[in-house]
């Protein structure tokens, strides 16, 4: 039994540990929240992920199912109860479709009734794109979503597309993401130093891209627009970078030829010095098809960079006066909006900059959103130990009922 005054334990479960969004997110809340209250351990379905030792640097131990497969075998299922009966947890957190749903699943070996928390961080605007395995885990995942204690979203749109799609409305909350404030931030430096790395001119515009290589996040409607827009501006050259986002990528080479943009663009690959690179931008972009809440976004307010991003998700909302939206999937327009930030001039751009810092200030810093869900886990754990004799957790055999083996659930991304 816990004592009031120790830590609440907090077990996290997470796909793998690769430098992706939600992975990010779960990294930096670990960075920045209170230790003398939470004390977290990290489990990811994978036995990989280069965030793993930066997670372990931060002193919280990270665990692996090591599930290399399409189905949860029973070493990995050993594994799991081995982790549980060691971390003891107070709460068990998911992330993304199969860490809820192997969290719920842990939720069942328990001895008492641990709450058990998802957290869903994609908008279904872009379902269509998802992994089969995944779209099964998010169909299924709405008919389990009555048994977590609370489901947090990281958008308000996404929050409510998952409800139309048959997820628990009751059991909804938003938590927005979180920006460090002190390494993202302006830099003259960083303008100058990223400058003379790609060897451009001090006077050439950047616009960026940064974002995994995904059929969602609309490569190729970003590069259409930087093609209309250069024929009109001879100064302007694009930054991209993310995973997959590089000259090896053949069919994002071909269509940077097929443009005529090769002198323009710079593809940068995965990069270790986000705020570096971000903080150099003269304007920044999401072109997605869908999206919950793109941390570049928000870096790059954070930056103080002006932004031009398709109306998606919250975007209009999170951005508001510091950049333009644009529709989904219409290069014309967004070229268009990338030539009216041109015409803007560097003073009018440092204002929509300075207003996208300000509001990640005031609505995004790490430290607020950290709080927030440190008033969630007790919250929960409150309300938990109320409610001790209500209705137990489902059954190992109803979180596997869409299918007759458990690979439909379990099957990482």
């Amino acid at each position: 039994m816990r004592a009031q005054s120790d830590p609440i334990k907090v077990l996290h479960v997470i796909n793998d540990l690769s430098v992706g969004g939600a992975e990010m997110v779960l990294y930096r809340l670990l960075s920045a929240i209170d230790r003398r209250r939470f004390d977290c351990t990290v489990v990811s379905l994978k036995d990989n992920g280069t965030l793993r030792a930066q997670i372990a640097a931060l002193g919280v131990p990270v665990h692996s199912l090591a599930i290399a497969g399409p189905a949860i075998r029973p070493a990995s299922i050993w594994r799991l109860l081995r982790l549980l009966k060691q971390a003891a947890p107070d709460i068990i957190q998911g992330w993304l479709p199969h860490g809820n749903l192997i969290a719920l699943l842990a939720g069942t070996f328990t001895s008492e009734r641990v709450p058990v928390i998802w957290n869903i961080r994609q908008s279904l605007e872009s379902f269509e794109y998802e992994k089969p395995m995944t779209q099964k885990a998010i169909k299924l995942g709405s008919r389990l979503s009555r048994k977590p204690a609370t489901i947090v979203y990281n958008s308000r749109s996404g929050a409510a597309q998952h409800e139309e799609f048959g997820y628990s409305a009751a059991k909804a909350t938003v938590i927005h993401n979180g920006f460090d404030t002190k390494v993202f931030a302006p830099s003259i430096e960083a303008r100058a130093c990223v400058r003379a790395e790609l060897g451009v001119a001090a006077d050439t515009v950047l616009i960026g891209l940064v974002s995994r290589y995904h059929a969602v996040k609309n490569h190729a409607n970003f590069l259409r627009a930087a093609a209309e827009l250069r024929k009109r501006y001879s100064n302007v050259e694009f930054v991209m970078c993310g995973s997959g986002v590089s000259w090896d990528n053949r069919p994002l080479r071909q269509l940077i030829q097929d443009l005529a943009l090769t002198s323009a663009v710079h593809l940068l690959g995965p990069r270790p010095d986000m705020p570096r690179i971000i903080a150099a931008l003269d304007i920044a972009a999401s072109a997605s098809y869908g999206e919950g809440f793109p941390n570049a976004i928000g870096e790059a307010m954070a930056c103080a960079v002006p932004c031009v991003v398709t109306d998606v998700s919250d975007l209009s909302w999170i951005i508001k006066n510091a950049g333009i939206v644009v529709p989904k999937n219409d290069a014309s327009s967004m070229a268009q909006a990338f030539a009216e930030m041109l015409e803007l001039g560097v003073e009018a751009r440092h204002v929509l900059g300075g207003n996208g810092r300000a509001r990640v200030m005031e609505h995004f810093r790490l430290t607020a959103i950290a709080e927030k869900y440190s008033t969630l886990y007790e919250s929960v754990l409150a309300r938990n130990a109320r409610e001790r004799n209500n209705a137990p957790f489902p059954s190992r055999s109803e979180v596997y009922s869409d299918s007759s083996t458990p690979e439909t659930v379990d099957a990482p991304v």
